[in-house]
């Protein structure tokens, strides 16, 4: 491996790992709801408005920085970003009341707006076509693994006082923002097969996107899926962040006390999740199916997305039997019985094989938003998606907040959490169909981004300037 290639390597995994940091930002507060509610002297409900309007600020103001970084150089842009994250989060750890503490939360929500739409920008440049879904995958699973290492910090670190969590992270996010100096400068539409001869001659591809761009992104078929999707999907896995909160309500049910519940819940929330790993699997069969069919993508990701379904619905019904509270803690007790208890040991299969069907859609839906789009659109197309993403995922965290609520008149917790969580998953049956539908636009799409960029290509090597083929 060469000096040039072990950069760009390099640059991947500093990339993939710093996205990883914002998830574990936007994860800290579910499993801290019951502490951080009593002291701020608000219910547990309020402080899921704040989640759900923070996911909705961070979609709004990715739409933003994504177009500023389709137009400039975007890694001044990801440091900018990651420094105001890590300020909002100092921030949270001063606050001192709940108006402060969602102001604190709003303001890091539009730095995390910069890093995944911009972000992903960056690494679809580093990476050619056959190998996106592998890659992107990783990308995917650096946000699923930051989203659980945010549940494990914050329950584990936030036990016996929550701001300690905010204030580790922000210190991270400080670190983070200079790692961005030693990456490579990485050049739009590189990592392209047809722009091969622009960049072999010495030159670059110098198209950015324009307002008059936006209608063409419009227009693109698979675009509308692709974006849609996310209002139902993100309903779903919104109400996900639930989870730490059901398996502390069991805990509690079975005569822990509270500290040791939100530990419970958090670890065993954490653990339920590591399904999400084989995500790199579903990458790697979008890749091969991909190169004989054009929609092998989008299939990929129906296919895991509806045959998950039930699978959630078994775990939040499944009985799980805890260990006795006893001398030596509530994790050793637990941790000790994941694999000897059978009702623990099943809840934890079910679920590693759920997420790791539902985890099929990420690498995809990544993949997918670069093969359809040329690049000087990609950073934007993906903020859009992500802004749906957003509103779905603040509409599932905010509702099923609600519902818990009224569904607790008649069934105490942990049972109104799980009846809750169940009727959620409702949301991924439309997506299913949605990306059923992506993979009979998908092939028209791609093969005429193939076209732009050879045509591109051709005048690049005759020497015109941009503004001379406008």
């Amino acid at each position: 491996m060469g000096p040039v290639t072990a950069h760009r390597v390099y640059s991947v995994v500093v990339f993939i790992i710093l996205a990883s940091l914002d998830n574990v930002a936007i994860s800290l507060v579910p499993p801290l709801y019951s502490p951080i509610s009593r002291e701020l002297g608000v219910p547990e409900g309020a402080l899921g408005v704040v989640t759900a309007v923070g996911y909705l600020v961070t979609a709004v103001a990715a739409v933003a920085w994504a177009y500023v970084g389709d137009r400039t150089d975007r890694k001044p842009v990801l440091m900018v970003g990651t420094l105001i994250w890590a300020a909002g989060t100092y921030g949270t750890v001063l606050a001192g009341g709940y108006w402060t503490f969602l102001a604190a939360q709003l303001f890091a929500a539009v730095g995390l707006g910069a890093v995944g739409s911009v972000g992903f920008s960056v690494v679809s440049d580093l990476i050619s076509p056959r190998r996106r879904g592998l890659v992107m995958s990783l990308w995917g699973l650096s946000q699923g693994v930051g989203t659980l290492a945010g549940v494990l910090v914050a329950s584990q670190l936030g036990g016996t006082d929550w701001r300690t969590p905010f204030y580790v992270l922000a210190v991270l996010g400080v670190v983070a923002s200079a790692l961005y100096f030693t990456t490579a400068d990485i050049r739009r539409g590189q990592s392209e097969p047809d722009l091969a001869a622009v960049f072999a001659a010495g030159e670059e591809y110098e198209h950015r996107i324009s307002r008059a761009d936006l209608p063409r992104i419009a227009a693109r078929r698979t675009n509308h899926w692709l974006v849609l999707q996310g209002l139902t999907a993100q309903a779903a896995f919104g109400s996900l962040v639930w989870l730490p909160r059901l398996f502390q309500a069991r805990a509690e049910a079975q005569g822990y006390d509270e500290q040791t519940a939100i530990q419970i819940g958090g670890l065993l929330a954490t653990l339920f999740q590591l399904g999400g790993v084989l995500s790199i699997v579903g990458g790697l069969i979008g890749d091969r199916w991909q190169r004989r069919d054009p929609g092998g993508r989008a299939k990929v990701a129906a296919i895991g997305i509806l045959a998950g379904i039930p699978l959630y619905v078994i775990l939040f019904f499944a009985p799980v039997h805890l260990p006795e509270p006893g001398d030596r803690g509530g994790l050793a007790t637990v941790t000790d019985a994941l694999f000897t208890e059978p009702s623990l040991l099943a809840a934890f299969l079910c679920a590693v094989v759920a997420l790791a069907l539902t985890s099929a859609n990420s690498p995809n839906w990544f993949a997918l938003i670069a093969d359809v789009n040329p690049p000087e659109h990609r950073g934007t197309v993906y903020s859009l998606g992500n802004l749906v993403n957003g509103v779905g995922r603040a509409a599932g965290n905010g509702l099923v907040g609600a519902v818990f609520a009224a569904l607790a008149r008649s069934f105490p917790p942990p049972a109104n959490l799980a009846i809750g969580l169940a009727a959620f998953q409702v949301f991924f049956v439309p997506t299913g169909i949605m990306y059923w539908l992506a993979s009979r636009t998908a092939p028209k799409d791609i093969e005429a981004v193939h076209s732009l960029l050879r045509a591109r290509a051709a005048t690049e090597s005759a020497g015109e300037s941009p503004r001379q083929r406008q």
